[in-house]
């Protein structure tokens, strides 16, 4: 086998203390990130317990082949662990004096707590004699083994958790102790027999023959049974549904695998001088420059994650008698790794009666506000430079800076706190279980998860939750890590939160406060506060280190970003964001609320005179309407739609008609009316059509309603000569939507500017309005080289362009058939959130074919797919002048274009 395809890889050092790695931390592909960062670390000389990782492609094999092992592969494997025991000088499972090994999962992107971990590996009836032994420690043996019969009965076998906690928690009553800690070598003696009853009770015999003894199952005793079975449930937990959900969360793809770390083990749980915990080399929630973490004395590392016992802060380490040497060469190992990696990195490490171990180092998850600060400080430091500021931070992440706050005016009164773990506020109902929050989102409420602690299954309700709020558990558990890479605000570790989940309430200790199911609560993230009832939470305002990433990130970027914006409000807001304009005005938003009745009447009627009336009532809204828009944007480029949607969505719907019908005829109104509201369902009947969004609409209404966009042009050119006259520089364009062929397009633009010009004359000032279209059709795309001639800007509706490019229709297939699509992964991804290939090379011909016959003209994007920093790359590289979106993902965009300008550069110079 080549050294390219080798299906595991040895780290740490052989008996001789040399270092035999083989490995580093640019194979994340092969070695995932756990296992490349262990060999990493062991190559900078790093003190890292020994062991091997088996390949992301193996596990891929064995998926893709029914979970049948490829030819070879536990040969290597066996080889790899005899090497390994031959560099410890100690074998797993030997009677005298044995070696133990996690078998943990470590996939290319980081998911944390998604897959699986097994601990103490190599434990049986016999081995337990050697351990203790060994270590003359027996309490410590016996807590060794009944923790691997735990961990390895659920992870690898399936059993609920809860038959174990349960046994621990009745064997605590029992002897009065308050902590696992408390009970004797002699009680966890008794456990273990009693976990292996549970382990013969519960374990199918028809699914695991080989483990039936004498009639019963058994808990396996042979190393190289347990080893097995571990691996395939680590490869096998890849696939799990919470890992699945967490890939389709953060868009990481289905085909890398996990690699499986088997590594000897060091132990935290040998007394008071051995330690275990998890930290940071910077605050990962707002990014000062501080040891940032949780560890517990007399532990394993599963217990700082699962939140079982609450935690002490990283930085009181050193000042423990007996861990005050590793707690100093602790602080010394997070300088060299952000020296090393230069980035904040996310670290495990067990100390064993005094010695420092790591067991796992990577590129920390962090907030947005975290994320920005860090890479300005390390820029500042000179660690990195400003372009890989830029491009260090996720601009989907932003979104976190503009979620809500507690209103600063608000009067309310906290009834706990707890740790600060995810910044940003929520309010919400609050519910008990993660199936209850998803019911609850789909029902259209908002809640607030609350737990004991989460853990990985919970996963779809902390997704749907507003917040998540726990009783338990430090900033590095479960609920606190998820959170914070999801954006969602956190409180964690309430204790004196008292929470009965099966009564689906909690009790505030010392108070007479008990928060059920359905309560309104509110927790803020950036400060640990609960409260009970809704308080009124704002929006953040866009300055301190955002605003620099985001200056920064223009400095580099060569295509515009503007908003989308209805009103003078969103578009002063959008401004505020840093939009350079507005690249779509939606004029049918300014047609609802009153406006709708004078609409209808024109709609409707066929007076003359009534019409007429409609049209000049319309002028003067749409007049006021403009002059705000083009003020708030004044000096800046306002792109103008025209009327797009078909006339029928301002009537009523004939289903509500139909039963006011039958309401007035069974409560006897007058025929008279009667008639007329038959009347009035009889004409939208007539209106209504099979598939109104390839009817009529767009610039095919213009054509037969021409004193519509008539009035609207009007009104545009009447705003900006007010405007010119008061001394401002209003930019005002129009768009004309949903052309096809080249005459809609002359037909409509001759239209629109003999009223500039009437509008000229009237008003005595000379006015430039430039006149453009949409591109949302695919003829319109292929034959734009004809519809530039005509055009002084394109703006690609890819909303509707994947509409009509897939045959799909947006308002149906979302909500029907797209998320089967995406579980069986025959789309890679929703084409109406990420622009799809199909749909941007239709995109990038049209922008070739328009500049071979008008090279002056403006190219943008304004469906929804402006705002998503995926597709906001794909245009970049298409060559677009600007991209338009919403005015809160106006920042994504200002960064994502900034990146993708640096990613071109960045190519080109490797290049050469």
């Amino acid at each position: 086998m080549t050294e390219e395809v080798k299906r595991v890889y040895a780290f740490g050092k052989d008996a001789q203390g040399n270092n035999v790695t083989e490995g580093n931390t640019h194979m994340k592909a092969q070695l995932g990130g756990k296992g490349a960062n262990l060999a990493e670390m062991a190559n900078i000389g790093l003190p890292v317990p020994p062991g091997f990782t088996i390949t992301c492609q193996t596990c891929m094999e064995y998926a893709n082949a029914d979970n049948t092992w490829p030819e070879g592969a536990l040969d290597t494997i066996q080889a790899y662990r005899e090497d390994l025991e031959a560099r410890m000088g100690k074998k797993i499972g030997d009677a005298a004096d044995p070696l133990l090994v996690s078998v943990r999962s470590g996939a290319p992107m980081s998911m944390p707590g998604m897959m699986d971990t097994v601990l103490n590996l190599g434990l049986n009836d016999e081995s337990i004699k050697g351990l203790i032994a060994q270590t003359e420690n027996p309490r410590f043996a016996w807590d060794s083994y009944r923790r691997f019969i735990q961990m390895f009965s659920n992870v690898v076998m399936g059993l609920d958790g809860d038959l174990f906690e349960n046994a621990i928690t009745a064997m605590k009553n029992a002897r009065g102790a308050a902590s696992d800690t408390d009970l004797s070598a002699e009680d966890l003696q008794e456990l273990v027999s009693e976990f292996k009853q549970i382990f013969s009770e519960n374990v199918d015999a028809a699914a695991y023959p080989s483990l039936v003894v004498d009639g019963r199952v058994q808990f396996p005793q042979d190393p190289s049974v347990q080893l097995q079975l571990a691996i395939e449930a680590v490869f096998g937990s890849w696939n799990n549904p919470r890992a699945v959900l967490y890939r389709k969360q953060n868009k990481i793809a289905d085909d890398l695998g996990t690699a499986v770390n088997v590594q000897s083990m060091v132990f935290g749980n040998k007394g008071n001088t051995s330690a275990t915990g998890v930290a940071f080399t910077r605050n990962p929630a707002n990014g000062e420059k501080e040891f940032y973490g949780d560890y517990l004395v007399n532990a394993q590392g599963e217990d700082v994650v699962a939140g079982i016992r609450n935690t002490s802060p990283i930085a009181d380490l050193k000042n423990v008698e007996g861990l005050e040497e590793a707690g100093r060469e602790l602080e010394e190992v997070f300088v060299t790794l952000e020296n090393h990696f230069r980035d904040m990195c996310d670290i495990e490490f067990t100390i064993e009666q005094g010695k420092l171990w790591m067991l796992q180092t990577r590129v920390g998850k962090r907030t947005a506000a975290a994320a920005l600060h860090i890479a300005i400080e390390m820029e500042k430091e000179g660690l990195i430079t400003k372009e890989e500021a830029v491009m260090r931070v996720d601009p989907e992440q932003l979104d976190q800076l503009l979620h809500p706050q507690f209103d600063k005016n608000a009067h309310y009164d906290v009834i706990a706190k707890g740790l600060n773990a995810s910044p940003g506020a929520a309010v919400g109902e609050a519910v008990f279980s993660a199936a209850d929050a998803v019911a609850v989102t789909e029902a259209g409420r908002k809640c607030v998860l609350v737990r004991w602690e989460t853990n990985p299954d919970d996963l779809a309700g902390m997704i749907a939750a507003e917040g998540i709020l726990t009783s338990h558990g430090g900033k590095t558990s479960h609920a606190a890590v998820i959170a914070r890479g999801m954006g969602a605000p956190c409180v964690c570790g309430v204790e004196a939160l008292k929470i009965d989940a099966e009564k689906k309430q909690a009790e505030v200790a010392g108070t007479d406060i008990v928060i059920r199911e359905g309560d309104m609560i509110s927790i803020d993230g950036t400060t640990g506060s609960v409260v009970l009832g809704a308080v009124n939470l704002v929006l953040p305002e866009l300055t301190g280190d955002l605003d620099t990433i985001l200056e920064w990130a223009d400095e580099f970027r060569t295509m515009g970003v503007r908003a989308n914006a209805d009103n003078p409000e969103d578009a002063e807001l959008s401004r505020g964001f840093g939009a350079e304009g507005i690249g779509l005005c939606r004029t049918e938003h300014m047609f609802l609320g009153d406006r709708k009745q004078i609409i209808q009447s024109f709609i409707l009627t066929d007076d003359p005179a009534v019409r007429e009336k409609a049209l000049d009532d319309l002028l003067e809204a749409q007049t006021g309407d403009f002059y705000g828009m083009f003020k708030a944007m004044d000096g800046l480029p306002v792109i103008v739609r025209l009327l797009d949607p078909p006339l029928h969505e301002f009537l009523e719907s004939p289903r509500t008609l139909d039963v006011e019908i039958a309401r007035m005829e069974a409560t006897g109104a007058p025929a008279a009316d009667i008639a007329a509201k038959r009347k009035l369902m009889e004409q939208v009947d007539a209106m209504a059509e099979a598939n109104p969004m390839l009817g009529l609409r767009g610039c095919r209404l213009a054509i037969l309603y021409p004193e519509l966009p008539a009035m609207q042009v009007r009104a545009i050119a009447r705003a900006m000569a007010r405007l010119k006259k008061e001394g401002l520089n209003p930019e005002p364009e129009i768009m004309i939507p949903l052309v096809s062929v080249l005459p809609e397009l002359e037909t409509l633009r001759g239209e629109c500017e003999a009223v500039i010009a009437e509008v000229c004359e009237a008003e005595g000032v000379e006015l430039n309005i430039p006149i453009g279209t949409m591109i949302e059709l695919p003829r319109a795309a292929v034959t734009a080289d004809e519809i530039a001639t005509q055009a002084d800007f394109f703006s690609f509706g890819t909303n509707d362009l994947t509409q009509t490019t897939f045959g799909f229709s947006r308002d149906d297939v979302e909500a029907k058939f797209i998320p089967r699509y995406l579980e069986r992964r025959i789309l890679p991804c929703n084409p109406f959130e990420t622009v799809d290939s199909g749909v941007a090379t239709l995109v990038q011909m049209g922008c070739e074919k328009g500049r071979s016959t008008n090279p002056d003209i403006q190219l943008g994007v304004c469906g929804e797919h402006g705002g998503d920093p995926d597709s906001v790359k794909t245009f970049h590289k298409i060559g677009l002048t600007y991209v338009s979106c919403s005015p809160y993902r106006v920042p994504l965009a200002r960064l994502a274009a900034g990146q993708a300008a640096l990613a071109e550069k960045m190519g080109d110079a490797r290049d050469k």
